[in-house]
């Protein structure tokens, strides 16, 4: 009689942590998710390898001051915004994982960076792998990019080994695989996308990119809520992790880096998406307030800090009766929490009936601000609804503000008054802490405020 063949052992993987469980569970006990453990092969046991001494080809400790590193290593890609965000460019061996949603430009954009790299240095290939798409759908949009770099490869594969052999073969001085998703390694036996193949893939992956020195490009899938499809360990081993934001019917794109060690992880670079790809916006806050109305009550102005970029942004309010029991609050753009409390403030501190309305606040452009410095705006413009009354469209407000009203200093305030002069703007709002010691430039008129009921007396 036939023996039966050995059923494949399965556990329940949390697409989010990683966490793994022999059973199925509504909440995964790791990071407290819910609905995220589903059914996988489980992956099977490697016994360690033992022996004296260090295995062959296995890397050795050396002293920290023998290590050769400097800045000048960085590869330009030739597209400022990308390589702003990068932290000056491309950094031998790093690992950068790039996710939005389906559509943005993930894959123009990482074209397009390779086609700049290969034509800055002819000498060495550069590989693209495409996992999603035929060779003659790769081409397709190459001729639409006008991408015909001669020394730029591609791949059409999935199988991840396969992949790697080819990567040893060329020895490409940039590697770019779209998506980390679509590859798999035959030994493991559970499907493309799970937790455990893309955990094993990106590891190998990061191999590669750590022994060899090569620049690895990752493009990953992101959930409904937003974030990059798959554990959440895939964004712990990359060095760098990129977000396209926008899409839809808007034409401009955020790119944002949410980790970055080789550069600051709070750096954004902006593009307008056309016929033929990508293009860069060299001044984003004209950009932002190009369409500003003129005369309109609840608008203001503020400067946000992204990195060592500087934007002048629009903070819109609305402030209605409320047609309900309780009202609203929708916040785009910035903390609805924020709003709420700032909201709060006003009531409190200036006497303003506005906890009982309709609150709605927007950021115009489809940015999203984590900047305290927009506090004080932000309350200019819910009082600027609430009373009908327009602010300057060249006064500048800045500021943090407390819960005791008071209007505390920001950072780094005279780079944003140098960027608001550069636009035209001739008054600024600013905390009196920053005032004290600051050198504006002289074409601006800077009024120093103690207090939130200080500043809107200056912009009634």
């Amino acid at each position: 009689m036939p023996r039966a063949a050995a059923r494949t052992r399965t556990v329940f993987a949390c697409s989010g942590c990683g966490h793994s469980s022999p059973k199925w569970l509504g909440q995964c006990p790791s990071c407290h998710e819910w609905n995220t453990l589903h059914e996988e092969a489980a992956p099977e046991t490697r016994s360690p390898s033992r022996g004296p001494g260090l295995l062959p080809g296995a890397s050795r400790p050396v002293p920290l001051r023998e290590v050769q590193a400097s800045e000048d290593e960085r590869a330009r890609t030739g597209i400022g915004e990308l390589d702003r965000v990068l932290g000056g460019g491309v950094v031998p061996g790093m690992l950068v994982l790039l996710g939005g949603d389906p559509g943005i430009g993930k894959s123009t954009l990482l074209l397009t960076a390779l086609d700049r790299l290969a034509r800055g240095d002819a000498d060495r290939p550069l590989l693209y792998v495409s996992g999603e798409e035929s060779p003659r759908q790769v081409k397709l949009r190459a001729d639409r990019l006008g991408v015909d770099a001669p020394n730029l490869h591609l791949l059409a594969e999935t199988d991840a080994s396969r992949v790697l052999a080819a990567a040893e073969a060329l020895r490409p001085s940039v590697l770019a695989v779209d998506s980390i998703q679509t590859q798999y390694l035959p030994e493991l036996v559970s499907a493309p996308g799970t937790v455990s193949q893309i955990r094993e893939v990106a590891a190998r992956l990061m191999g590669f990119a750590k022994t060899t020195e090569t620049p690895v490009f990752l493009v990953g899938h992101v959930t409904k809520d937003g974030s990059i499809a798959g554990p959440r360990v895939l964004e712990h081993i990359v060095d760098t992790v990129l977000y396209f934001e926008g899409g839809g019917a808007h034409p401009y794109r955020v790119l944002r880096a949410h980790k970055n060690r080789f550069g600051s992880a709070s750096e954004i670079g902006v593009f307008e998406m056309k016929s033929r790809g990508l293009a860069e916006v060299a001044n984003p806050s004209a950009l932002f307030l190009a369409e500003r109305p003129e005369d309109a009550a609840g608008s203001a102005v503020t400067a946000a800090l992204n990195g060592t970029r500087t934007l002048l942004v629009e903070v819109q309010a609305l402030v209605a009766p409320t047609g309900y029991g309780t009202p609203r609050r929708t916040a785009l753009g910035l903390d609805p929490g924020r709003v709420a409390l700032l909201a709060a403030v006003l009531e409190k501190k200036v006497g303003l009936d506005i906890v009982g309305c309709d609150l709605f606040v927007n950021v115009a452009g489809g940015l999203t601000l984590d900047d305290t410095a927009a506090d004080l705006a932000t309350v200019a413009a819910l009082a600027s609804s609430f009373r009908d009354r327009p602010i300057d469209p060249r006064t500048l407000v800045l500021g943090e503000v407390g819960l005791a009203g008071e209007v505390r200093a920001v950072a780094q305030a005279e780079a944003r008054l140098s960027e608001a002069a550069r636009l035209g703007f001739r008054r600024a709002l600013v905390p009196a802490g920053n005032a004290r010691h600051l050198e504006a430039p002289a074409s601006i008129e800077v009024v120093a405020v103690e207090s939130v009921s200080e500043a809107l007396d200056h912009l009634s």
